[in-house]
């Protein structure tokens, strides 16, 4: 009896070890199989699965990226990330050249292909952890989706309000029009928003968004010819 008690006890610990080793595999195994089923299906983000959970309205209207203003790809691409066609994901020359605040890891370096694995796999907020796990899985997104899949995500799950994801919710809100019909001035003023868009308002836009969406129409003519990477 001694010894099949000592043979379960010391089985515990070993069934245990077994399954924190199997955790990360059955981890990249899950984000592999979802990556492939959002090739197809376009994704809630974490922060709108948040709001479904704790009961809270979510306005969001999936649509496809031809029908979506190209004043507005290319006003996120101008202020997002001008080399999203150039890098596989992650901008490895900004990666090695930002540098990092008291507060965490900067969203400089952070790309639309990032942005969007964040979003979609990952939790808000900023931290070392985070940042980390985003470039792997940035180049999963890269490899998967390819660049125009991953920007028609991105397009349909960033937060432009409390409680309004994607440009065709983000349009109808702040325009009263579909996303295919905004002007470049709207486009932009949407695009200023994106660092802050609970505190930042496209519709009711103050001097400091003015300002940036002036900067950011000055910066389309600068990637119009680097776009080669969303046509079909």
């Amino acid at each position: 009896m001694k010894r099949v008690t000592r043979t379960g006890r010391h089985w515990r610990p070993r069934r245990l070890a077994s399954l924190l080793l199997l955790l990360p595999i059955v981890v990249v195994v899950l984000t592999l199989m979802l990556a492939l089923v959002y090739s197809a299906v376009t994704p809630p983000s974490t922060l709108m699965l948040g709001r479904w959970l704790t009961l809270q309205p979510v306005q969001r209207s999936a649509v496809g990226l031809d029908a979506i203003s190209p004043y507005l790809v290319q006003s996120v691409i101008a202020s997002e990330d001008q080399r999203f066609c150039a890098h596989d994901g992650v901008d490895w020359t900004a990666l090695r050249t930002v540098v990092d605040d008291e507060e965490g890891p900067s969203r400089g370096a952070s790309t639309i292909t990032m942005q969007t694995a964040k979003n979609v796999f990952l939790w808000p907020g900023r931290s070392y952890i985070r940042k980390a796990l985003e470039i792997p899985l940035a180049l999963l997104a890269d490899a998967i989706w390819g660049k125009r899949r991953t920007l028609e995500i991105y397009l349909n799950v960033a937060e432009w309000g409390d409680g309004i994801y994607g440009a065709q919710a983000a349009a109808r809100h702040w325009f009263r029009k579909d996303a295919r019909d905004l002007s470049r001035g709207e486009a932009a003023l949407l695009a200023a928003t994106l660092p802050n868009p609970i505190a930042r308002s496209a519709g009711k836009p103050s001097r400091g968004v003015r300002a940036a969406a002036g900067r950011i129409q000055n910066r389309i003519g600068q990637v119009e010819g680097l776009l080669g990477c969303l046509r079909r």
